[in-house]
């Protein structure tokens, strides 16, 4: 029952924080802040949401069998945040767009537009699904089952708290619960670490010592270029990573257009893009440890990566600080992504779908409504995983993603116009087109794509507009 009252206690102190900004909030209020976060708390607030309880459960497992390497794309995802902050962030805030995916109407079209905005509402449920999965897995598996609870009904429950806690204030509520979820995520990460050190009989210098010495430690692959491990692949596919998963995804960069002005919005990016380096370099340091931990122990290493952190943490073995711990991070992490994915799809929804801006009323009914589509996606997801968490966040990163980088690209790089009808049939030929070469050189050759299956999705839906252009456009 430990991890039960911990989660009831978190979800008592995000309702209190909701009650305090949400009251008399408006659409404007709740999809843009009314314009006045401060950049530093919505900075620090991105952190906690960008990661994840997928991160918390993943991360530390991928040393397993790709070492350190993940570190890789983290530093591609340096120069992802740039990009963003120098590129996008102007576009976004000179045209004072309340979604991002209003520029595709205004540049290309509004079937291009739509087009964009379909393709996000099925991302990021999906992804978002994947995420809040995780807090529903580790609450059946370790505590649910034991009293025949449904997984179903444990779905419902946590969705129906992330709901109450954003229905009101929205984007508002969501700046500051998402700085209190990274407050506690962080505090839950270090201190996990502190006894896992603790454990083994080291102290902090050794500790260090210890990773670093490490065979599983090694960060930089160089010398095999079909390996999915390779620093350039993983290099450039973090660089388009955030690109998409943060500049061309309205639960990113609504939060960030929350800041006062242009030049706050592009401090709080660049200072989060910086931190995500460290944060992961914790998190892979921590699957080391956790690895000689049971080396120490005389345990056989789980087959799943993913089960490394639950083996250790969540099963009590480390002690039942441990497993508050890591309840408030997996919780915090889980929360802080999910809850404002529900309001970013709102958004997306009532703004980009139906028009519908100032109506309250549909906000209301699409925030629930979209709740339950999410509830759904969920219990869809448990059924087909077969995957590393991580790995499925990005598969569906790849696939989905793809169109959106296209289009925004070739809205940004080029002069042209399109045949606005003919967009969502090359916005959905281009990743059934990478599902079918990644298939034929998968069994053909042996080579599978990894996450520069994204630039491949992404370069064939540009190349299809080109095809498209109307002919007195100019590139």
């Amino acid at each position: 029952m430990i991890i039960i009252g911990t989660i009831l206690a978190y979800f008592c102190i995000l309702l209190l924080i909701s009650r305090v900004t949400g009251g008399k909030a408006d659409n404007e209020a709740f999809f843009r802040a009314n314009g006045k976060s401060p950049w530093y708390l919505v900075a620090f607030g991105m952190i906690g949401a960008s990661i994840s309880g997928v991160t918390f459960v993943s991360v530390p497992g991928m040393v397993m069998v790709n070492n350190m390497s993940y570190m890789q794309t983290c530093l591609g995802f340096i120069l992802g945040y740039f990009a963003v902050a120098y590129l996008l962030l102007p576009v976004y805030y000179r045209l004072r767009l309340t979604t991002i995916y209003s520029y595709l109407q205004t540049r290309l079209g509004n079937r291009s537009y739509k087009t964009g905005a379909s393709f996000f509402l099925l991302s990021k449920m999906a992804g978002a699904a994947v995420r809040l999965y995780v807090v529903c897995m580790i609450l059946q598996r370790f505590v649910l089952d034991a009293y025949g609870v449904p997984f179903a009904m444990t779905v419902v429950v946590l969705v129906l708290l992330i709901w109450l806690y954003t229905r009101h204030g929205g984007i508002r509520t969501l700046v500051l619960t998402d700085t209190f979820q990274t407050v506690c995520m962080f505090l839950a990460l270090l201190l996990i670490i502190y006894k896992v050190i603790d454990a083994l009989g080291l102290d902090i210098p050794e500790a260090v010592q210890v990773i670093a010495s490490n065979s599983h430690s090694r960060i930089f692959v160089f010398d095999d270029w079909f390996s999915q491990e390779n620093f350039w692949k993983q290099f450039l596919s973090g660089i388009f990573i955030v690109i998409v998963m943060t500049g061309l995804d309205q639960d990113m960069m609504q939060k960030n257009l929350t800041c006062k002005n242009l030049h706050e919005a592009q401090k709080d990016m660049c200072s989060y893009g910086i931190a995500f380096v460290p944060a992961n370099l914790l998190f892979l340091s921590l699957g080391v440890l956790l690895m000689l931990y049971f080396q120490k122990t005389g345990q056989t290493l789980p087959t799943m990566p993913d089960e490394l952190m639950l083996q250790a943490a969540a099963s009590g073995q480390l002690g039942s600080i441990v497993v508050i711990l890591f309840t408030i991070g997996i919780v915090a992490a889980c929360f802080s992504s999910a809850d404002s994915a529900l309001t970013a799809l709102t958004t997306s929804f009532c703004v980009d779908i139906c028009g519908r801006s100032a109506d309250e009323r549909l906000r209301k009914r699409a925030h629930l409504g979209i709740s339950v589509v999410f509830i759904l996606f969920i219990l869809v997801f448990r059924a087909v995983n077969s995957t590393s968490l991580i790995d499925a966040v990005y598969i569906i990163v790849s696939y989905t993603y793809g169109p959106l980088l296209g289009l925004f690209a070739f809205g940004l790089l080029t002069k042209g116009t399109v045949n606005d009808k003919w967009v969502p049939c090359i916005a959905v030929s281009s990743p059934l087109l990478c599902f079918v070469l990644d298939t034929i050189v998968s069994t053909t050759s042996g080579y599978k794509f990894g996450y520069e299956l994204l630039m491949l999705n992404g370069l064939i839906t540009f190349l299809g507009l080109l095809m498209i252009r109307n002919k007195r456009s100019m590139i």
